[in-house]
């Protein structure tokens, strides 16, 4: 699901947003520490890039996870990309 999505989830996801998933995904464990901080390291574009491919290769438990937080963090963007 979320590699139908990767380019748009690229495009659409802001700053804001993309900090408060990290957050999310840190809190129910789904990355570390040093995770997040690769998350926040570069452009908005590439920021999105890695926090998308990271999770995808954790596999179905993470991509859900990310799915639920976005849908909860930005509807609008969860709608657009027909998450929800």
């Amino acid at each position: 699901m979320l590699m139908a999505v990767r380019s748009r989830f690229m495009d659409s996801v802001s700053k804001a947003v993309l900090s408060r998933l990290l957050d999310k995904l840190l809190e129910h464990r789904i990355i570390i520490d040093d995770e997040i901080d690769l998350g926040r390291a570069d452009g908005r574009v590439n920021n999105a890039r890695r926090v998308i491919d990271m999770v995808r290769r954790k596999g179905s438990q993470a991509c859900s996870a990310l799915i639920a937080a976005l849908c909860k963090v930005d509807p609008f963007v969860s709608k657009e990309l027909h998450l929800m």
